[in-house]
């Protein structure tokens, strides 16, 4: 069932699941998109704040994301973003974490000028298997509106 920009509560949390992260998951993240010491070298990473290598905090959103949308995004009426805000990185994601995604929706406004879709104000959450969230943001994305023939 799609759900639409109407079926979203202010309030709302909605949980997207989890999945295990291996340490050669985030060095292949790492090799693409953030080639830091402290995400690649085992060695280097010992020598550093952490003690061991971390994902990259990009890996974290990317993560979430993903979440995100198997859980709710591939099944509404979506139609993109304008944009997200806050991102904190809060806790080094580690190998062997298990990671789960939930957002909450902190705002409903309907369009003014464009009748047939809103925008959604999420905040997503990405936390370990100890429920400690390693990082979070707010961001935006606009829905369509339930057709008029459907609607009720």
């Amino acid at each position: 069932m799609t759900r639409y920009f109407e079926d979203f509560a202010v309030g709302e949390v909605i949980e997207c699941g989890s999945r295990t992260v291996s340490a050669e998951e985030i060095k292949s993240f790492a090799e693409q998109f953030d080639p830091q010491p402290f995400h690649l070298d085992e060695e280097a990473a010992k020598k550093g704040m952490f003690g061991s290598i971390v994902g990259s905090g990009w890996h974290s959103v990317c993560l979430c994301m993903r979440l995100t949308v198997d859980a709710v995004f591939n099944d509404t009426s979506n139609m993109g973003s304008p944009g997200v805000e806050k991102i904190r990185f809060i806790r080094p994601l580690s190998p062997g974490d298990t990671v789960s995604a939930r957002i909450e929706v902190l705002e409903s406004v309907p369009s003014r000028s464009k009748p047939d879709r809103g925008r959604l104000t999420f905040r997503f959450e990405l936390n370990n298997q100890k429920n400690e969230t390693i990082m979070d943001f707010e961001g935006m994305t606009i829905f369509g509106r339930r057709p008029a023939a459907n609607a009720g």
